[in-house]
């Protein structure tokens, strides 16, 4: 997993040797782990890789000179998760733990239950009534099926109407029914229409939208861009071959729902845009101090092998939202000192550590990981920075042009008048493309999306075998 393999190794010896390991053999009799070894899993996995180990004086294996006062402090937790909230720096926001691993290993190759219905949660600040709208349908979904369509707005859930209280409960459910309503004049109406959505095991397809716009003089590439991917990896790379064949001089990224991933496909995607920094610095991954730094470079292979289709441009632009974040961000920041970012939008989320996931094994990694539990942790454990330095942009990154989405009036993803697509085209036509940002003046505040409790979300991490 770290590149420099020595330290790790000499970490892993100095740990288990001054703390005894809770290991035991493997064989073919599953015997149910106790709390306790599950516990010091927990504490060795993030007293050798947490980002924040230094915020974290129980994390400092100093203050124990044993393994049963080391013991000691684990007993004090009722479980692994208490254990691990209470280890966790006030400057972590994404760290998590999950008792099946499995469920976590599903969420991040992008398989989960869906309805296809991608949408958005907005409370009205003057009334502080809540809607949902729909940002996008997944194809070959329940959703699709049904006809919902981007731009719906709804309000109640199976007949009750959605608070900031309740829609978490709300739309957790297997199946649920939605009541659609209107925004129109800056006043929700209820609307007599309802449907009714099943979720089912879905694996999506991050490459959304892959097309060439023609403009008189020009040919712009428009990607609709959803997650950071790597089992997508070709078929991200297969977008850009058709955009070298159809000679675009321009490309606009649409990262605007985009939570992240992979910082492998981050890379691969940002040497896809440009391919004449191959061997520069695309980001220095900073790690605690029991790890050396390790630094990413422009590549021309995805993680398949196969060689990489890039575009060799100056200037790309990138669509940004509030929901745009960690590997999404990564390229936004990884690219500002080769070529001219556009970023067109709204601030993104703010997310510039990334994770790995780590199992019960010798190693951390999945291979022998423990058969008598299903534990496993996604802490942080490194921060990006790009070749300027730049860094802990906790507050977001901010666009060069602000557009905000107008959730009476979203437009057509990849049509030419939605309006941060048509912001972008105007730029690269020297405004020539008309731009309609005449957003309602009130206030609205997003409180949630369709991912939200996924465990992926917002997530950006690496392989276990980087």
């Amino acid at each position: 997993m770290m590149k420099n393999k020595l330290a790790y190794l000499l970490i892993l010896v100095i740990a288990t040797s001054s703390l005894t390991s809770c290991f035991s053999d493997q064989d073919d009799e599953i015997q149910p782990a106790s709390t306790l070894e599950i516990q010091d899993f927990v504490w060795r996995g993030l007293n050798i890789f947490y980002l924040y180990k230094e915020d974290i004086s129980a994390l400092d294996e100093t203050n124990y000179a044993s393994q049963a006062e080391l013991d000691n402090f684990l007993d004090n937790y009722a479980n692994p998760e208490d254990l691990f909230d209470a280890l966790m720096s006030s400057q972590d926001r994404f760290s998590f733990i999950v008792s099946d691993y499995t469920v976590l290993e599903d969420a991040l190759a992008g398989t989960s239950k869906s309805n296809g219905m991608e949408y958005g949660l907005v409370q009205l600040q003057s009334t502080g009534e809540v809607f949902g709208y729909v940002r996008y349908v997944l194809p070959n979904t329940d959703a699709e099926d049904k006809g919902v369509e981007r731009g719906m707005i709804f309000n109640r859930i199976d007949g009750t109407a959605i608070t900031t209280e309740n829609y978490s409960s709300l739309l957790a459910s297997t199946t649920y029914t939605i009541g659609l309503a209107s925004f129109e004049n800056s006043t929700l109406t209820e609307l007599d229409e309802t449907i009714s959505l099943t979720k089912s095991e879905y694996t999506e397809d991050p490459v959304y939208i892959a097309k060439t716009i023609e403009l008189a003089d020009k040919n712009v590439g428009y990607l609709m861009y959803n997650a950071f991917n790597n089992n997508f990896d070709n078929t991200l790379n297969n977008a850009f071959a058709n955009f070298k064949g159809e000679g675009i001089t321009d490309l606009v990224i649409d990262l605007r729902y985009n939570g992240g991933g992979s910082i492998e496909t981050s890379n691969d995607l940002a040497s896809m845009v440009t391919g004449q920094f191959n061997g520069e610095l695309f980001t220095t991954q900073v790690y605690n101090e029991n790890f050396d730094d390790v630094e990413r470079l422009f590549n021309n292979e995805v993680s398949t092998g196969a060689t990489i289709n890039s575009l060799n441009l100056n200037k790309v632009y990138i669509l940004t939202t509030g929901s745009t974040a960690s590997a999404s961000e990564l390229i936004i920041s990884s690219l500002l000192p080769y070529i001219e970012v556009v970023q067109i939008g709204t601030t993104t989320t703010g997310k510039f550590q990334g994770s790995v996931t780590l199992y019960d094994s010798a190693d951390f990694s999945r291979s022998d990981a423990s058969i008598n539990h299903k534990y496993a942790m996604q802490p942080l454990i490194l921060k990006t920075v790009n070749a300027n330095g730049y860094t802990d942009y906790v507050d977001g990154i901010t666009p060069s042009i602000i557009v905000e989405e107008d959730y009476a009036n979203l437009g057509v993803l990849g049509d030419v008048n939605e309006p941060l697509l048509a912001a972008a085209l105007n730029d690269v036509s020297l405004g020539r493309f008309t731009v309609d940002n005449n957003k309602s003046d009130l206030e609205f505040k997003e409180i949630g999306e369709s991912d939200m409790n996924a465990l992926n979300y917002q997530r950006m991490y690496i392989n276990t075998a980087e």
